[in-house]
């Protein structure tokens, strides 16, 4: 990715065909036979085995208005998520992220977590991607078997819809870690994303979702989502996967951005007395965050006065770094009449569509996906 030298990434701006980008829809299987017909016969008739939830969402979070007509829930039928999101929004294109739940970091049995990445994948291809071509896709992946992951990167991504890897926002050790990087090869390889959504957190094998243990109610859990990220984010920084792979892109989703400036700063800040430690960052942490990391809006920030959002978004760079993500069909998601604040036109172009081109190679002349 081509950079200029104050760490900013290089001027996209043009004229372009696009106009919405949904950086978060979750499309969801009715009956969990859809993923299990296309696990191995090993694994066939223990179905899909994920760890237990420890933190729900008391609205469960799925809109109700979105249940499918014969009462299934949200996010089952594909096609109603073409009719009632992206055709009544004029969504250009609509990054599927799955069922939140799918907890392949939080499995402790490598192998079954890999084989239940593959059947997603298998599903993904087969069975929802081919519903619209304005469906753009995240494949699963079991980071703790990342050579196997490697491969399923290498065997999925080309597929034309395919345009990022999706990792838990839990681990049991950063994904700084070496142990990880045949991912990202494969990654940058493929000319895909790397993406983080919560999942895992606190659940299975992954670690406690605060540094100060195990939060008490969903509440708790879900407002320190972001320092979850903040863990992650420095480890990707300060072990170097930035500087190996300088055209992986990264996308953090549904954690938040109100945070990032102040992240920013507090790491540019310890590298200018610790930068001993990190020899192979040759330019301030924030260079490379601001070259290959972009942030979802969803949940938007909902500071005390419109005026602090604006200047949450220029301290952030939002201009290069935020994406627009509905959440859709959560409940508490961000609908694109109205979930983002007034902001100028700038702004807002580079929002809802600019970075999701940039993000995730999308054309944006309105030709076909390739």
């Amino acid at each position: 990715m081509a950079q200029d030298t104050q760490g900013a990434r290089t001027d996209r701006r043009s004229e372009s065909e696009l106009t919405l980008v949904d950086a978060d829809v979750h499309q969801r299987w009715a009956d969990d036979e859809a993923i299990a017909q296309y696990l191995p016969e090993r694994y066939r008739d223990d179905g899909l085995v994920l760890p237990e939830l420890l933190y729900r969402n008391p609205g469960e979070f799925l809109r109700q208005d979105e249940k499918t007509e014969d009462g299934n829930k949200p996010g089952t039928d594909h096609q109603k998520i073409c009719d009632d999101h992206l055709d009544e929004h004029d969504i250009d294109y609509a990054m599927l992220t799955g069922n939140s739940w799918f907890n392949l970091a939080a499995l402790p049995h490598r192998d079954y977590a890999n084989e239940l990445a593959r059947a997603f994948n298998e599903w993904l291809v087969n069975d929802v991607l081919p519903v619209d071509d304005r469906f753009i896709g995240s494949m699963y992946v079991a980071p703790k078997a990342p050579e196997k992951a490697a491969e399923l990167i290498r065997e999925y991504g080309d597929h034309p819809q395919i345009r990022q890897v999706m990792l838990p926002g839990g681990a049991e050790v950063p994904y700084g870690r070496p142990q990880y990087w045949p991912m990202y090869e494969a990654a940058e390889e493929q000319n895909l994303a790397m993406a983080v959504h919560p999942f895992s957190e606190g659940h299975g094998t992954s670690n406690p979702p605060t540094g100060a243990g195990h939060p008490n109610s969903y509440i708790e859990w879900h407002t320190l989502l972001g320092a979850y990220y903040m863990g992650q984010l420095a480890s990707l920084v300060t072990e170097g996967v930035l500087v190996e792979y300088p055209d992986l892109r990264w996308a953090f989703l549904e954690g938040g951005y109100g945070w990032v400036p102040h992240f920013m700063w507090r790491l540019d800040k310890n590298w200018k007395g610790l930068r001993s430690q990190v020899p192979w960052l040759e330019e301030k942490p924030s260079h490379y965050i601001r070259n290959n990391v972009w942030f979802a809006s969803q949940p938007v920030e909902e500071p005390e006065r419109p005026e602090f959002h604006d200047q949450i978004l220029e301290m952030m760079h939002a201009d290069e770094m935020l994406i627009y993500a509905s959440d859709y069909p959560h409940w508490d998601g961000d609908d694109p009449t109205w979930g983002l604040p007034p902001m100028d036109d700038d702004m807002e172009r580079a929002i809802k569509h600019e970075n999701a081109a940039e993000l995730w190679d999308l054309p944006t002349d309105g030709s076909k996906l390739k």
